[in-house]
C-alpha cells in the first residue's frame, strides 16, 4: 500500500478491519486495492457461510 506521495507503508501499519463472520481481525491487502470500503469478510469461506445463516 502507498500513501500519498507513493512511499511504500510497512506491513505493521496496513489497515485492518473486524471480520463480520468471525470477528477475527485482518488486514489490508493489495487485491482489495480499490474495493477496501466494501470488504467485509476475511475470506471467501467467511462470506459464503455469512449468506447461509
Amino acid at each position: 500500500m502507498k500513501n500519498s506521495k507513493q512511499k511504500t507503508i510497512k506491513k505493521a501499519n496496513l489497515p485492518s478491519k473486524i471480520c463480520l463472520h468471525c470477528n477475527r481481525p485482518f488486514n489490508w491487502r493489495k487485491k482489495w486495492e480499490k474495493t477496501w470500503q466494501e470488504v467485509k469478510y476475511c475470506s471467501d469461506g467467511c462470506k459464503k457461510n455469512a449468506r447461509i445463516k
